[in-house]
């Protein structure tokens, strides 16, 4: 793909600065990110609605958020490679109709017809991700990569703090199908905003599916749906259901892997997965999106149980972490530009290791104050490690396979939250010593929580120590002060030297 100085005949755009082309480039690849974002965090709201307007149980309405997120984590991956093959701008387009599309089938009139378009709604959501990300580093100057993944966090972490209030005020005042269709205008925006500004696919009009690996695609499909069911069915108890579907899981990673050493053009380089840089960033993701989603899990039972808030104010509270993600994303993109990817990575980390510990000892004498305060703590770690990590792996790879690598930075983070709801979500319901945690004593759930949170403080501290070991980009132990300062890609660290 060509640049889109080199696209449009001039680079109007002075050394760390964007281009005029690229902050409309930029302004879609947000648009992108917001509007996948919503998608999760707006239906949340709606779902006691749901179940009035259709008659249906929580199980059955729960399948409206579950769907979307099973559609993105299944296919986030395969999306990404194929965007690789066919032209990044041209799928992403094509994604974006399908958002719009789906967002308008979401007020069909059965539950099951809803619950369909959620998933084509997914899959529109899972191209968006996954292409906004690998488009960053095609559109804007290296030194100023980290700003640019810091505002893709921003709107990523807006549209999630945004989802629950403007969900609740559209259903008020328009109904449930107001939350859908929602999308249609804002999609309609994204998608003439990415027909104009984004570049032209270098592929051009010579684009194709040959090559496309379709027995791996599959496959891969099969065992992620398949580790994410187990993960998130059984209504929080494990039984021969969930051991099932993870040794199926199981049994189709193995396929998948043996089908990728065999394949002509995988789906994923094996390769890839052993390269330092990448293989270290996509571990250290799965780690901190686990520990994220204890704050998610554990906190509403805290601020109810333990601090005695009503609802309302215990959902001003947990609204405070999307929040300051989304005040701190941009800041936390220019610190990686000034510092480095490596530095910033362990800061961050740093800093949620350190929140997880205050709240692994936080005394309910503290009250709110005293829970609020290491959640910034965690949550600006959080910024900060994204806006790093995202950049280091994104510029340390090749061109082409942006796509998949993009595609897997998300996957890994879906694989931590779907991973820290299941498996965080266990740890404090056995510290707590209940098996219904919304019934438990005060100093029960303070009990849970503080265990929980000790529990997460080691899982930091196993990615401080990969972060730690993992090699510079330029393959020294250390990273040299050329790869710090500008997170150059291995082939052009060793031009320039």
């Amino acid at each position: 793909m060509k640049p889109i100085a080199d696209e449009r005949g001039k680079d109007t755009a002075e050394p760390g600065a964007y281009s005029p082309l690229a902050r409309w480039a930029l302004a879609s690849l947000s648009l992108s990110m917001l509007l996948s974002s919503l998608g999760t965090s707006i239906a949340n709201i709606a779902l006691p609605t749901l179940a009035q307007v259709f008659n249906a149980s929580f199980q059955q309405v729960q399948w409206v958020v579950l769907t979307y997120l099973l559609a993105i984590t299944t296919v986030i991956v395969s999306v990404g490679r194929l965007g690789d093959l066919i032209g990044r701008r041209r799928l992403l387009l094509v994604g974006i109709i399908l958002f719009v599309v789906a967002s308008l089938c979401c007020t069909l009139s059965t539950l099951w017809m809803l619950i369909a378009a959620r998933a084509a709604q997914g899959l529109g959501a899972a191209i968006m991700m996954a292409l906004s990300m690998a488009f960053v580093a095609d559109i804007v100057p290296k030194d100023i990569t980290g700003s640019a993944m810091g505002l893709l966090g921003t709107m990523s972490a807006v549209g999630t703090a945004l989802g629950p209030s403007l969900g609740g005020i559209l259903i008020s005042a328009f109904g449930w199908q107001a939350i859908f269709l929602i999308n249609v205008p804002l999609g309609v925006m994204t998608f003439l905003l990415t027909l104009h500004a984004l570049p032209v696919d270098a592929q051009g009009q010579k684009a194709s599916l040959i090559g496309f690996d379709y027995v791996g695609t599959l496959l891969l499909t099969l065992t992620l749906a398949a580790y994410a069911l187990a993960m998130t069915t059984g209504h929080g108890q494990f039984g021969l259901r969930n051991a099932a579907l993870l040794l199926s899981a199981a049994v189709g990673m193995g396929a998948f892997l043996f089908a990728e050493t065999k394949a002509a053009s995988p789906l994923v380089r094996l390769a890839m997965l052993r390269d330092p840089p990448l293989s270290a960033g996509l571990a250290m993701s799965v780690l901190v999106s686990t520990v994220i989603m204890a704050t998610l899990v554990v906190g509403p039972f805290y601020l109810s149980r333990v601090l005695a808030l009503d609802t309302t104010r215990g959902g001003l509270i947990m609204s405070i972490g999307p929040i300051v993600a989304a005040l701190c994303g941009m800041p936390a993109g220019r610190i990686v530009d000034h510092v480095g990817t490596r530095t910033t990575t362990l800061i961050g980390l740093i800093g949620i290791g350190a929140g997880a510990t205050m709240l692994s000892m936080l005394p309910a004498t503290f009250g709110i104050p005293g829970y609020v305060a290491p959640i910034i703590i965690v949550t600006s770690g959080y910024a900060l490690f994204q806006a790093a990590n995202n950049t280091m792996v994104m510029t340390h790879i090749q061109v082409d396979q942006r796509g998949v690598a993009s595609g897997l930075l998300n996957l890994s983070r879906n694989l931590g939250l779907i991973t820290g709801a299941s498996m965080m979500g266990a740890v404090f319901v056995f510290a707590s010593g209940t098996t219904n945690i919304t019934t438990a004593q005060p100093h029960d759930v303070a009990v849970g929580m503080h265990i929980t949170f000790g529990v997460a403080g080691v899982l930091i501290a196993v990615a401080v120590c990969i972060a730690v070991k993992k090699p510079c980009c330029c393959n020294t132990a250390f990273a040299c002060q050329r790869c710090v300062m500008t997170s150059i890609p291995p082939d052009l660290a060793a031009i320039r030297t």
